[in-house]
């Protein structure tokens, strides 16, 4: 047998159960990851779509308990439309019982607001795709940091319009482009609007329309879930799209302050489960979902992003001259070409020459 062979050769490992004779202390590990976590904080990054008026920001502001971000809507007359989707991002630290989150908004006002909306979900895309893009070119320099800051988008609040007939056609494209690169979350906004039966009619037309234009929908299915976890997630999917109702001021209810809605006909409590589904979002952005929202970015999202460039870097090196070990700047659409050596790895290069090797990933 050739050296190469045995050098190729995969070693066996045999994993026994072995019980333990006395206490050793490896079950503290989860206190230990658990301080360093504490200690470093946590990013959670929600981008809210939809039309203006639908109570974007007032819902944001009412799933984390305090006032984040103002309302981009049109208040005046004479104050000016947007021609095109803006991307405006606020951003937050806040602490609950010694746990700090680092939470970042993105607003897009001005989306579905204009007569012509062709190709107005094209800057939300192009964004969150560049979230992904500056991830992967801080892994790919020689010096990074050791904690890479993550702006990818975790959650996308997708607010449909409580018409009360079906998806307008401009929703159905956005959310087909918007679920191939985030995890999707659709809420009916201002579901105070409609009747208990109009609204469980229009939940059951906006399912139907998701079904039969394939559109996946965060939570996904994985066979690494549990009974637990499956069920739960189905528990989620059978109440999707959330109907809600969101308020930042409080009214009183039997001598008791609640967040809600007080108008003519009685109060609307927006944590009351027979009023609205908001108590059900919020549990489920921030007392269940959380991490998995941000693993599934990960893990999903950003893996099919990554490993989509990376073939395209790899396919571009082979297409180049022999003589030459680097990708061509039209690959790349930029002057910067990212050293490749001939086997298709990335060459490890100085801190200098990183800065001038980075790729630009469409």
């Amino acid at each position: 047998m050739s050296s190469s062979s045995l050098l190729s050769a995969e070693p066996v490992v045999t994993t026994l159960q072995t019980a333990l004779e006395g206490y050793v202390g490896f079950d503290t590990i989860t206190q230990q990851i658990e301080k360093k976590l504490l200690k470093r904080g946590f990013h959670f990054n929600v981008m809210v779509v939809g039309q203006s008026g639908l109570g974007k920001s007032t819902l944001v502001n009412t799933i984390f308990a305090s006032h984040l971000i103002e309302s981009k809507a049109r208040l005046s007359a004479d104050e000016p439309p947007r021609q095109t989707t803006e991307i405006q991002t606020v951003s937050h630290s806040i602490e609950e019982n010694g746990v700090r989150l680092r939470l970042n908004i993105v607003d897009t006002p001005g989306y579905g607001d204009q007569v012509n909306n062709e190709n107005c979900w094209e800057p939300i895309i192009k964004y969150i795709k560049d979230q992904h893009s500056t991830f992967l070119r801080k892994e790919l320099t020689a010096t990074r940091d050791r904690y890479i800051q993550d702006t990818r988008i975790h959650c996308c609040l997708f607010f449909i319009s409580p018409t009360g007939h079906a998806l307008k056609p401009i929703d159905i494209v956005v959310l087909k482009k918007l679920s191939e690169v985030v995890n999707v979350v659709p809420v009916i906004a201002k579901s105070d609007s409609l009747t208990i039966e109009e609204r469980v009619a229009f939940k059951q037309r906006v399912k139907a329309e998701l079904v039969f234009h394939n559109i996946k929908l965060y939570p996904y299915e994985s066979d690494e879930d549990d009974e637990q976890e499956q069920a739960l997630n189905e528990s989620i999917r059978e109440l999707l799209p959330f109907a809600i109702v969101g308020s930042e001021r409080n009214v009183v209810i039997d001598g008791k302050p609640v967040r809600g809605r007080k108008n003519r006909y009685g109060i609307i409590n927006v944590e009351n489960e027979e009023h609205c589904e908001f108590i059900y979002l919020r549990n489920f952005m921030t007392r269940t979902h959380l991490q998995d929202l941000i693993e599934t970015t990960a893990q999903i999202h950003y893996e099919a992003f990554r490993a989509k460039q990376l073939l395209a870097i790899k396919e571009s090196t082979q297409t180049t001259a022999s003589n030459s070990h680097s990708i061509p700047n039209s690959a790349l659409g930029g002057n910067n070409a990212l050293p490749v050596s001939p086997n298709n790895n990335v060459n490890l290069v100085s801190p200098t020459q990183a800065n001038k090797s980075t790729p630009t990933f469409n």
